[in-house]
C-alpha cells in the first residue's frame, strides 16, 4: 500500500497533464469498487455522504466528515480528494483549523467553496472569500502536507450564474494559493473554455452531474484537467433503490430487482478485503 506522501505526490502529478476523471464515492464499498475499475483518483461527495447518514447536503458535522475522509483514504491505494465544503467555518482562522485537521486524515487534496450556507446571500464577500482560500493554503503549507488545494466558486449552483464574477473569483483564488480551480454548474463549451483560459496554466475541475453531450474526450479538448461527478453516482444508486422500493410499496411487485447488481459479482469484487 502506498504511503500518504506517495499518494499525494501522485495526485499532484495527475494535475500536470492530460485529463482524468475523479469519480465521487460515498462510502468505503463504492470507493473500493471504483478503485477496482481503474480510476486513478477519487473524491468524496458531501451530498452523497450526507444522504448515507440520513441528512441533507451540508447537514453532517465536521467531526463526522473528518472520520469519513480518514476511512476513505485508508481504504484505497489511490489518492482521495476531500469535498470539504466551506471549511466548516466562516472566518479564515476557522477554515485554517479545519484544514489542519483535514490534512491529518490522509487525503491528497481538498476543496474550499465560497458558499455561505444562506441563499439570501449565497456567496461570501469577495475579500473574505479570498482570505479564506489564503488561510487554507497557509494551513496546508504549515502542516507540510503537500495537498492539492482547489478553490471553488459556487455562483452557478447558488442562483448567481455570473460568469464574469465567477472568473474574477477563481483568478483571485489562484493568486491566493489554490492549485486547481472549480466552478460547479458551468456547462457550455463557451463557459468552460472561458474559465480554462482565465486561470491558465492552473488546472480546472469540471463537474458533470447530469446527462451531457460532452464526452471525456470533448472536455479534454477544451483544456479541462479534471472531471468530477459530485453526488451523481450516489443519486444513481438511490434512484435504483427508490424505484425498486416504490414497486414493492405501491404495487406489491419485486420486478424492480431486475437491474440489481449480482450479489456474487459484488462479493468477488470485495473478496480478500477485511472490514474495520
Amino acid at each position: 500500500m502506498p504511503t500518504t506522501s506517495e499518494k499525494r505526490a501522485q495526485f499532484r502529478r495527475l494535475h500536470e497533464s492530460d485529463c482524468f476523471v475523479i469519480p465521487n464515492p460515498w462510502d468505503v464499498g463504492s470507493a473500493c469498487y471504483l478503485e477496482r475499475m481503474g480510476f486513478k483518483a477519487l473524491a468524496s461527495t458531501s451530498a452523497g455522504f450526507a444522504w448515507s447518514r440520513g441528512a441533507g447536503d451540508g447537514g453532517v458535522t465536521r467531526e463526522a466528515v473528518l472520520a469519513h475522509l480518514a476511512e476513505l483514504s485508508a481504504a484505497v491505494d489511490v489518492p482521495v480528494n476531500a469535498d470539504f465544503e466551506g471549511g466548516f467555518a466562516d472566518a479564515p482562522e476557522g477554515v485554517a483549523e479545519s484544514v489542519r485537521l483535514c490534512v491529518e486524515t490522509g487525503v491528497s487534496g481538498l476543496s474550499i467553496e465560497d458558499y455561505t450556507g444562506d441563499m439570501a446571500k449565497p456567496l461570501y464577500d469577495f475579500d473574505l472569500a479570498v482570505a479564506r482560500i489564503a488561510a487554507a493554503r497557509a494551513a496546508i503549507d504549515k502542516a507540510g502536507g503537500g495537498l492539492v488545494l482547489t478553490g471553488r466558486s459556487e455562483g452557478f449552483i447558488r442562483c448567481k450564474p455570473d460568469l464574469g464574477e465567477t472568473i474574477r473569483r477563481l483568478k483571485a483564488y489562484a493568486d491566493a494559493g489554490a492549485q486547481c480551480l472549480y466552478a460547479p454548474g458551468i456547462s457550455t463549451r463557451e463557459q468552460i473554455s472561458a474559465v480554462v483560459a482565465a486561470v491558465a496554466p492552473k488546472p480546472v475541475n469540471l463537474l458533470i452531474g447530469t446527462p451531457s453531450p460532452l464526452t471525456v474526450k470533448d472536455v479534454a479538448a477544451l483544456g479541462v484537467r479534471r472531471i468530477s461527478v459530485g453526488g451523481s453516482l450516489a443519486r444513481a444508486a438511490w434512484g435504483g433503490f427508490i424505484r425498486a422500493a416504490k414497486q414493492i410499496a405501491e404495487a406489491g411487485s419485486f420486478n424492480g430487482f431486475a437491474d440489481a447488481a449480482p450479489g456474487a459479482e459484488l462479493s468477488r469484487a470485495f473478496t480478500g478485503r477485511k472490514s474495520g
